[in-house]
């Protein structure tokens, strides 16, 4: 017997079993409905198999019940345990994107003060060198022989060091990860 075959013969003697109910005439009010119940059921091998689906059907219902218990004790441990730590979690995770917020526009401004000075660098580079080149080749074409092979000393420019950020402003010396922290 298949176990298809055999749930469909087990279906077929509980519609069996239902049907001899309803076909029973009302019994007196003294008759309980399991002796009611007793009475239409046919005698023998179908009777066993009747309780034999009864039990598969409690033991199903044992195991969902185990089944929702450990759902219910895994809900609980999620709800006392988990969640908190998953929130604080949360909370630490969004002090570091504070931090890498606040590096990346530090990154930013270093990197536009860099700009800057390196444009002041090559305008002074530029500067200096056609202002020595032009002194070179003036004395060159002077043809005096004293100046020819010297470099000329062009006047001294001065530079003003524009108001830029201090590391020590954002890093400190003691500054947790520094080799100048304090211990």
């Amino acid at each position: 017997m298949s176990a298809g075959g055999g749930r469909e013969e087990e279906g077929a003697a509980a519609a069996a079993v239902l049907q001899r109910l309803r076909e029973q005439p009302e019994p007196p009010a003294e008759e309980s409905g399991a002796q009611r119940f007793a009475l239409c059921l046919p005698p023998g091998e179908e009777i066993k198999e009747v309780e034999e689906t009864i039990e598969e059907m409690l033991i199903r219902l044992d195991e969902f019940c185990g089944v929702t218990d450990l759902i219910r004790s895994d809900t609980s441990q999620i709800l006392d345990e988990t969640i908190p730590l998953i929130k604080a979690k949360v909370v630490e995770m969004n002090n570091i994107y504070a931090k890498v917020d606040k590096l990346e526009a530090f990154v930013k401004m270093v990197g536009r003060h860099v700009s800057f000075l390196e444009e002041q660098v090559l305008q002074a580079e530029g500067n200096h060198s056609t202002v020595s080149h032009a002194v070179r080749k003036l004395l060159q074409s002077a043809a005096i022989p004293s100046f020819k092979n010297k470099h000329t000393l062009s006047a001294q420019h001065t530079y003003d060091l524009p108001k830029l950020y201090r590391t020590e402003d954002y890093f400190p010396r003691n500054y947790v990860g520094t080799k100048y922290q304090s211990h």
